[in-house]
């Protein structure tokens, strides 16, 4: 049985983040299927993919279940203010 995976190099959370802890500017973000992203890694972080870059975000943990991916991340700097 194959599953299906997409690689990303950049996180579009499509304006459905969460904040988990606002000391550390952690987030959750949950996908439909499952997208591989790099971890420990700075990457661009968007609202939506044809939007302006918000800023940059390092991915902390990826979970895979159910064909949905859970990504917790952590902003690392805000390029504008919504």
């Amino acid at each position: 049985m194959s599953m299906p995976l997409s690689v990303e190099w950049k996180l579009i959370t499509m304006g459905r983040e969460e904040r988990l802890l606002s000391a550390n500017n952690l987030f959750q973000v949950r996908f439909p299927g499952y997208k591989l992203f790099p971890i420990d890694a700075v990457i661009d972080l968007h609202r939506y993919q044809q939007s302006n870059l918000v800023g940059k975000a390092k991915i902390i943990e990826l979970v895979w279940k159910n064909n949905e991916t859970i990504c917790n991340y952590q902003l690392i700097s805000l390029q504008n203010v919504n």
